[in-house]
Order: structure tokens, then C-alpha cells, then sequence
């Protein structure tokens, strides 16, 4: 899909909101769309699923199915999930029958079981999140259009979004999304395509794995077990100091004791390391530590 010299603008006489716009995006390819709030980040991600027509210039080899996930799922509309879901199916193509399995699917791998039969108004944003992703995937989409799709999601939720787009990717469709919570640090090799002041421009590749830098905070009986297991897994360890964790992090006793715990600064992949965060031994010194 390619967009040519695309431009936008809401209004007749207002400002151009996007210009000059010229990028295109290959099947089992993705990019993360970057830029402050207002920018035009939405704005982009509509036109490329075909929500907006562009006020100058035109989409092209568009693909034929697409999933549009917005940033905030329309829950005020009359239907219970599943009687929503089984509709969009049937919109997407797909037969009466295709069509409930692909629905029972996508509502037991979102957890949304036992919500099938709650109607949508009544769902919190993070739930009717979920359904916004289920409807994108319940037919294959040959792209796949996200904003902001961690938003409000729960942990559990949050780590199927990468897998989904890796399926979208490995059954050769396209993948645009938009974060700004760090969470496309999950998507290594992703295209970054950053809107400023209107015009869009892509990052040129560094040559080497894009790197994230994550702090731990670990009790100090563990440490060495953690650095060993960090390291045995690939990851970077840069140091070890002794480490005020922030209030909000663990249980009440845990913030009053805040200053206990060595932290340990991790370089990686983006990998999640599984290291706990609580504890309450004192460390005596802080030290370095090298690869």
C-alpha cells in the first residue's frame, strides 16, 4: 500500500493537518507511527485504513481486508458483545458459520467469555479495548491498523498484542501502529515513521537491534542469581547500585521501605526478563557490573 502525495485537511479553508505525505508499506512489514500528541499520528493511520480520503493525492493498493483498531473503541452502540462480534464477522465476509468460530476464538483468547452476553455501553475502556482487537482479527486482515492498542489493556492483554501482529506479519499482511507508552520496543525490526509539524518522515536504520534500557529493582539475596540469569539470556547487565524505587511499586510496606533494594540497569532486546520486583534486604555498597 502506498500513499502518494497525500494531503489533509478537515476543513475547506483550515489548516493542513498532513502534507505531502509519501511512504509506502510492503506485505510482513510494520511500522510505528511516532509523534506528539496532535501531531497527526490518528489522522495518517485513518487515511491508511481507508476511515478518511485524502484531500489531495490517493492510497493505492490498498488490500482488500483491513483491520482498524481506533484508539478509543465506540462502545455506546446497542448490542451485547457477542451479537456485535457475530455481526462484524458477517460484514468482513465471512459465512454464518466461519463467522462464530472465528468469534468464539477471538472472545476466549481476549478472556471475553464471560462477557459475551454484556452489552457493550457497559463494558470498562480496557474490555471494550478487547473487542476492538477482536473485530480487526476475526477475518486474516492484510493490514492491520492500530492506535494506541495497549491503551487500558491489562498486562495479560497487552502481551498477546505483539503476537497477534507476528501472526498478521507471518500470514503476509501489513502492520501500522502507534504507542506512546514503549511498547513497539516488543516489535524488534519495525520501520518508525515520525509526523511532526505535518509532514511525515521514516527513521533511517542504524544497522544494529534496536536496544531498550530497563531498571530493576531485586531483593539483595537474589542479586547474583539475577544478573547470572540476565546475562545467560542475553542481556546486557550495565550496573548495579544501590536503588530508591519509586513509592508506587509493590505494597504499602514495600513504599515505606522504597530505599532497600539494589537496582540493577538491564540493556536487552526489548525481552521482559520475569525478575521480581519486591524485597526488603539492605544493600551495603554499590557496584559495578560488566558483560
Amino acid at each position: 500500500m502506498r500513499l502518494e502525495d497525500v494531503w489533509l485537511r478537515y476543513h475547506r479553508h483550515g489548516p493542513w493537518v498532513l502534507r505531502q505525505v509519501d511512504v509506502a508499506i510492503g506485505p510482513g512489514e510494520v511500522a510505528v507511527v511516532l509523534g506528539r500528541n496532535g501531531a497527526g499520528k490518528s489522522t495518517l493511520l485513518q487515511l491508511a485504513a481507508g476511515v478518511l480520503r485524502p484531500t489531495r493525492g490517493r492510497v493505492v493498493d490498498r488490500p482488500a481486508t483491513v483491520g482498524w483498531v481506533p484508539e478509543r473503541f465506540p462502545a455506546d452502540q446497542p448490542f451485547t458483545v457477542g451479537a456485535y462480534l457475530s455481526a462484524m464477522g458477517r460484514v468482513a465476509g465471512l459465512p454464518g458459520p466461519a463467522a462464530d468460530r472465528a468469534v468464539r476464538h477471538w472472545v476466549e483468547r481476549l478472556g471475553l467469555s464471560r462477557f459475551h452476553d454484556v452489552r457493550l455501553p457497559q463494558l470498562s475502556k480496557g474490555t471494550a479495548q478487547k473487542v476492538g482487537l477482536a473485530q480487526a482479527l476475526l477475518r486474516p486482515p492484510g493490514l492491520l491498523v492500530l492506535d494506541e492498542p495497549w491503551e487500558g489493556l491489562d498486562a495479560a492483554a497487552r502481551e498477546l498484542v505483539p503476537e497477534m501482529i507476528g501472526e498478521v506479519l507471518a500470514d503476509g499482511g501489513a502492520v501500522l501502529v502507534s504507542d506512546h507508552r514503549g511498547e513497539t520496543v516488543r516489535l524488534p525490526g519495525a520501520r518508525q515513521w515520525s509526523v511532526a509539524a505535518g509532514t511525515l518522515t521514516e527513521a533511517v536504520p542504524s544497522g544494529g537491534p534496536a536496544v531498550a534500557v530497563v531498571e530493576l529493582a531485586v531483593p539483595v539475596a537474589g542479586l547474583a542469581a539475577v544478573v547470572a540469569r540476565l546475562r545467560a539470556d542475553g542481556h546486557q547487565v550495565l550496573r548495579v547500585r544501590e536503588h530508591a524505587a519509586p513509592a508506587g511499586v509493590g505494597s504499602p510496606e514495600r513504599a515505606a521501605d522504597a530505599d532497600s533494594d539494589p537496582g540493577v540497569s538491564v540493556a536487552g532486546s526489548g525481552a521482559d526478563p520475569e525478575v521480581p520486583v519486591a524485597g526488603s534486604d539492605r544493600s551495603g555498597t554499590a557496584s559495578e557490573v560488566g558483560r
